[in-house]
């Protein structure tokens, strides 16, 4: 359905456009994907660490799902972050965390936690989990749903909250925000990439750069396609970056065919409006490497972290730093560089006040 470069300011445009048989195909797509989705759903058993249970989500609650494992240092800063954007609840799959990330979420009057006896690899890679918690805490309403290390940015977020972008979206008639994941790493020596607990800075203050080039993206007939970033870079990993992080959660959707790819198709077609900065590479990331190796829960057995392993082995130590590097200097600039498409928050409240009068 045709290639174009990302970020858009190389290719001069948005999206591809979509042509009737383009759209026809995608919807076959769909019905021919429920119908094995309906053949292979299953129950699954999660339980709420939470004394007296889980707590029903009020109508005007902006909730996110998510899932971790061993992420303590970035947790602080990950529920700030969301905090600041209006979400109100945090509901939580821990992946017997042993750094203390479990105890931590505890602790925090706006986290449901959740444990499964399913690992991650089991629960298809999480994403039965999280169908599992849209269906307990209901649908008909949106979600964020991201992953621990992955933080939205989208036009202006550093004053414009959750709920105006929703009310965008609405006005839209869209029912999702694509947004790929970007790649973030510091240019200095990783070793001394620290970040803690205590620490009150984000995160995009020590793995402060991203890859400003070097992305395709393309059409299929169920979704948007990006690929590139510093990992195919330096390592030749091809990994879909693509993703839909807010989303209106019905009965017609689906995450278990992919997290890349929901359920029903035609809603994935969309300006990309947002991106996920994506926090994998700080002073710990050998213990984290090692670690997903070992543990094995990643796709085709943790094979991409074992090359990583194995080139960390023959190098000692990665270095990211390149002539495509750019400092992260917040949401004006994704939307400068082309990485992100312009919101019409003026627009929408215009209309708003309008509407009032």
């Amino acid at each position: 359905m045709g290639d174009l470069h990302y970020p858009f300011r190389l290719s001069g445009t948005g999206r591809n456009p979509r042509s009737l048989l383009d759209r026809l195909v995608t919807r076959y797509e769909t019905y021919k994907l429920m119908a094995r989705v309906r053949k292979r759903r299953r129950a699954i058993e999660i339980v709420c660490l939470r004394e007296g249970g889980h707590r029903p989500l009020a109508k005007n609650d902006i909730p996110l799902v998510f899932n971790t494992h061993n992420d303590i240092k970035l947790m602080p800063s990950f529920l700030a972050h969301y905090r600041k954007l209006g979400v109100s609840r945090f509901i939580c799959v821990d992946d017997v965390s042993s750094d203390g990330t479990r105890e931590y979420l505890l602790s925090q009057a706006d986290v449901d936690v959740w444990r499964s006896p399913l690992r991650y690899r089991d629960a298809r890679r999480g994403r039965e989990w999280r169908e599992a918690l849209f269906d307990r805490y209901g649908g008909d309403r949106w979600y964020l749903n991201v992953d621990s290390d992955e933080f939205l940015i989208y036009q202006d977020c550093e004053h414009q909250r959750l709920d105006s972008l929703i009310q965008v979206l609405e006005r839209r008639g869209e029912k999702r925000l694509a947004a790929p994941m970007i790649d973030m790493y510091p240019i200095e020596p990783l070793g001394s990439a620290t970040l803690g607990t205590d620490d009150h800075r984000m995160p995009w203050e020590i793995a402060d750069h991203f890859d400003g080039a070097g992305y395709e993206i393309g059409y299929t007939k169920r979704a948007i396609s990006i690929t590139g970033g510093p990992r195919k870079r330096k390592f030749a990993h091809i990994l879909e970056l693509i993703k839909y992080p807010l989303i209106f959660w019905d009965r017609n959707c689906s995450l278990s065919v992919s997290i890349h790819q929901p359920l029903p198709c035609e809603r994935n077609f969309l300006e990309i409006s947002g991106v996920l900065l994506h926090f994998k590479f700080f002073s710990d990331y050998r213990e984290k490497i090692e670690q997903a190796v070992s543990d094995g829960q990643y796709f085709d057995g943790a094979a991409i972290y074992r090359k990583m392993l194995d080139d960390l082995e023959k190098t000692g130590e990665f270095d990211f730093a390149d002539e495509q590097s750019v400092r992260f200097s917040g949401s004006r600039q994704l939307l400068e560089l082309g990485f992100i498409a312009a919101i019409p928050f003026e627009q929408e409240a215009a209309q708003e006040a309008a509407r009032q009068r």
